[in-house]
């Protein structure tokens, strides 16, 4: 992986918040103790190869039906093998994009997930990296968002 996306990696600390046992349909949970059933961690959650994990923030809007849109971030195992049906990060003719991998039947394609997108199917021609395989997205419902 270039270092650019990368940066410099250094662990932070580890943040524990509280998880509640209570699972949330229209409200919110009573922050009373009895409630709270352990603490979570979002590394332990959402990383689980730290030294082959990066993140990168989503541009455009080919992923929609997926879950993901313009300004969420994708965590990306770099560690996972690609497989037919993971959405991934990947470098087509030097261009990076998020893409759901179709592998069979052939030919390999680069799905969209919006309608308003065509597929990209890989010419025998073509050169395509994988660099990840996407395992979590993080979105921010703040006005501000995630800078």
């Amino acid at each position: 992986m270039p270092c650019s996306l990368l940066g410099d990696y250094n662990p932070i600390s580890v943040l524990k918040i509280p998880l509640f046992l209570e699972r949330v349909s229209a409200g919110f949970p009573s922050p009373a103790e009895d409630y709270v059933e352990k603490t979570l961690d979002l590394n332990e959650l959402c990383i689980q190869h730290p030294a082959a994990t990066f993140f990168v923030r989503v541009q455009g809007e080919s992923m929609t039906e997926a879950g993901i849109f313009p300004g969420d971030v994708l965590v990306v195992d770099r560690s996972l093998q690609a497989r037919h049906g993971d959405i991934i990060i990947a470098s087509l003719e030097t261009e990076m994009t998020v893409k759901q991998l179709h592998l069979s039947p052939p030919p390999a394609k680069l799905l969209p997930r919006n309608p308003g997108y065509e597929p990209i199917v890989i010419g025998d021609d073509m050169v395509l990296e994988v660099f990840g395989v996407v395992t979590n997205v993080v979105r921010s419902f703040t006005r501000g968002g995630l800078s």
